[in-house]
């Protein structure tokens, strides 16, 4: 299996004579003409507008072909209820690439209440329906229907978090993976460039997708694991106990390194008599090369009806995700596997340089004219300087997706980027929206020993503590902003994307150089809760942290002379969260004064641990036990999930009836009445309550039950990697849905993490939306 890290353009020079230029890659057959194309190598479909972008996946994956040499045409948002649309542009001479966009499809339809959005950011005008639920699949099956001998090659972020036998919480079942439902002779995850341009090239010389074996980050159907590969069973190679060591994470102390478990001594650890063990050892034969090892987790049939052996399937799964040590893994699907190779070696600095220097015309294509795409505006002025994360928050699909190593550009080419914006982008103003990625502040961290880090297994770099081995220096992100803001023409360098409070207080000259000149008046950090139970089924820090980052945040605000406050971000109904648990953070959300604007509840995305959680009701952080593991709490129930945002918006009349129910019931009716230490008030004001229509405020920031007029800059509400719909004059807000496209990221725009849902909060008594002084 091919491993070498080869720079993407090594078969071919970077700027290769390329069959036609134009500032936007053809979209229909007029567009071909005008280039003198008779044919397109490659049509990509995307369930997107055609923004030619960097933040966009398309955009990203067209610009790269087309540096290859290739003629690539973009079918964008194609009418699926025919085949017709597909032929648009004509049979492509090599391959169909197709994405549901930077969005899984479901996600972007549907709430965590399961209800239909009425509005599609990526879509020209915001409007709903312009792609189908499970977008890859249908695209897939009408582009067979139009050209049944064409390849089809599936990627972006649908396809990468439905590779393998995955929950689907709209249907509330395991759905088998998507390569059998779209029949795509080929699937790439993760960062798919390396694999995508050697993939377009053999297909080019004459290589069929479905004989390409050998590409890491590729997913594909087999009949039968091949001769030569020796094949371990996932539940017979498990042995009770954790993988790792779980000391209290609330105690703010560091782990003492991050060091390979291969051949890890378990015959200390004793399972219960009769009990069936998914624990993960980690061993192979000796002198077995990892290369020629696959794992085979429980099939499609099995892990269907049996929530314990999907929680051990996708436990297994996420330790095989570091590219350095990874195994293959297979799932039986019927009379066919499903064959995962081990992920994409991430990209190199000057590979992410060649990426983003490519020639994007930086707009939506003119076809679109004048109607609004908010996913497009979200991120205009924005730059993403890194992908991936280390800090394997459960909820989060981006580790899933860009990998925990990171990956980050030079400071030439953010400043290149910069430069560009201020010059070529129409309405630039001098203000940078955002520096970022999927988290603000891990640009250029890593470990500090690379056998270390090819050779680590943990699912966090920075759970149940920051790993020793890890380099938290914050001067090389330092150095850029401080780049940034001296280029002629910028005023401003904002940092919208989330930031890693626990990483920050590492470095205090970071927080300085963050508060005194990147922080537009708020800053939002995502505690995400303030109990131990449900943050450790996250894998987040205790609030002791966050109270640690919140008095360097003041202190430096206050020498710096400004008025600015945090916007801390909490989950609703997240598994491993109690009543209990919600009541604790209610009363601490109304201690310091904090008020949800908007709150969502946990939505279960493909893949992510906590989906495995929530389905199973069992952690797949330990050692999965059928008898004796511990069992999560999970608000399933829409009673329950109701009462669990109720707490988050304790302030809210409209809950207020509800909040008394379940305080009574759960034995603290002392914190009802009208003192200033109890949650909730006795009475009721006329018009509210259970079932009662809130009044509409137009989307504007409320206090008292009143619209406050509208100034300055709002927030919105993140979540799962979905935005709201932007408003004129909006501040743009980081979210993190990667990549629609093999290997790229979301536009809408870089920063915090594809979120299981949140809350935004605002100080009470304060006009939210209204920016402080500075």
């Amino acid at each position: 299996m091919s491993a070498a890290p080869e720079t993407l353009f090594a078969r071919k020079p970077y700027w290769a004579k390329r069959f036609g230029t134009a500032p936007f890659l053809p979209t229909t057959r007029e567009e071909m003409d005008a280039l003198g194309w008779d044919s397109c190598d490659i049509v990509l479909v995307t369930g997107d507008a055609y923004v030619d972008h960097p933040s966009f996946g398309m955009a990203i994956i067209g610009r790269l072909l087309e540096a290859q040499g290739f003629r690539v045409g973009i079918l964008a948002q194609p009418d699926w209820t025919s085949a017709e649309p597909f032929r648009a542009l004509g049979r492509p001479n090599l391959f169909f690439g197709v994405t549901a966009g930077n969005m899984d499809s479901m996600v972007n339809h549907y709430t965590a209440e399961r209800k239909v959005r009425s509005n599609d950011a990526y879509t020209p005008g915001d409007v709903h329906g312009k792609r189908p639920d499970r977008a890859v699949i249908v695209y897939a099956q009408r582009v067979r229907e139009a050209y049944k001998d064409v390849p089809v090659v599936a990627g972006g972020i649908e396809a990468s978090l439905r590779r393998i036998a995955h929950y689907d919480y709209w249907q509330d079942k395991v759905r088998r993976s998507v390569l059998l439902g779209s029949r795509a002779d080929i699937l790439l995850f993760g960062n798919a460039e390396r694999a995508l341009v050697e993939l377009a090239h053999r297909v080019a010389a004459g290589e069929h997708p479905r004989e390409i074996t050998d590409l890491r980050g590729t997913a594909f159907l087999r009949d039968a694991v091949p001769a030569g590969f020796v094949e371990l069973d996932s539940s017979e190679v498990d042995t009770p106990g954790p993988v790792d060591a779980n000391p209290d994470p609330y105690a703010m102390v560091s782990t003492a390194t991050c060091a390979d478990a291969e051949g890890q001594d378990s015959s200390a650890v004793q399972g219960e008599p009769g009990t069936k063990v998914v624990r993960f050892q980690r061993q192979i034969p000796r002198g077995t090369p990892r290369d020629q090892t696959v794992i085979r987790i429980p099939a499609f049939e099995q892990v269907k009806g049996d929530a314990v052996l999907y929680a051990h399937a996708s436990r297994v799964l996420h330790l095989e995700t570091n590219p350095g040590n990874a195994r293959a893994i297979v799932q039986r699907h019927g009379d066919k596997e499903v064959w995962l190779n081990p992920p994409p070696i991430p990209l190199s600095t000057p590979e992410m340089d060649a990426v983003f220097d490519l020639p994007y015309a930086r707009a939506p294509h003119p076809a679109y004219g004048d109607a609004r795409i908010p996913a497009w505006e979200m991120i205009r002025f924005s730059v993403n300087i890194m992908r991936g994360c280390f800090g394997g928050c459960t909820f989060c699909s981006i580790t899933e997706h860009e990998g925990r190593i990171i990956q980050s550009r030079s400071e030439d080419s953010v400043l290149r980027e910069i430069e560009e914006i201020r010059d070529k982008v129409d309405g630039f103003t001098g203000v940078i929206s955002d520096l970022g990625g999927p988290t603000a502040n891990m640009y250029r961290l890593a470990c500090k020993d690379p056998k270390i880090e090819q050779s680590c297994r943990r699912l966090s770099c920075v759970y149940p503590g920051i790993c020793s081995n890890l380099d938290t220096d914050h001067a090389p992100l330092i150095r850029l902003y401080r780049k940034a803001r001296a280029l002629p023409g910028i005023k401003k360098i904002l940092i919208a994307s989330g930031l890693r409070y626990d990483l920050a207080i590492e470095s205090p000259e970071y927080v300085k150089e963050l508060v005194t000149h990147h922080v537009g008046g708020y800053l939002k950090i995502a505690p995400e809760h303030t109990e131990k139970g449900p943050l450790s089924r996250m894998m987040k820090p205790g609030m002791g942290t966050y109270d640690r980052f919140k008095a360097m945040f003041e202190k430096y605000s206050k020498a710096a002379g400004k008025e600015q406050y945090l916007i801390p971000y909490f989950i609703a109904a997240h598994p491993g969260t109690t009543d209990q648990d919600m009541l604790q953070l209610a009363l601490w959300l109304k201690r310091n004064d904090f008020r949800a604007d908007q709150v969502q509840a946990f939505l279960p995305s493909p893949m992510a641990l906590a989906t495995a959680m929530w389905h199973s009701g069992r952690d797949p952080l330990r050692g999965i036990r059928r008898k004796a593991s511990e069992r999560v709490p999970v608000a399933r129930g829409f009673r329950a999930r109701r009462l669990h945002k109720a707490f988050l918006r304790y302030h809210d009349p409209n809950n207020w009836p509800l909040l008394r129910d379940a305080l009574q019931r759960m034995g603290r009716a002392d914190l009802i009445g009208n003192g200033k230490h109890h949650l909730v008030p006795t009475w009721q004001p006329a018009g509210t309550g259970q079932g009662a229509a809130r009044p509409s405020t137009g989307g504007r920031m409320t206090r008292g039950g009143k619209a406050l007029k509208k100034r300055g800059q709002t927030f919105q509400t993140q979540h799962n990697g979905v935005e709201a719909a932007a408003r004129p004059g909006a501040k743009p807000k980081a979210e993190a849905a990667s990549a629609g496209k093999a290997g790229g990221r979301s536009p809408a725009p870089h920063g915090g993490k594809p979120r299981a849902g949140a809350g935004k909060l605002r100080k009470k008594g304060r006009p939210a939306g209204k920016r402080p002084r500075a």
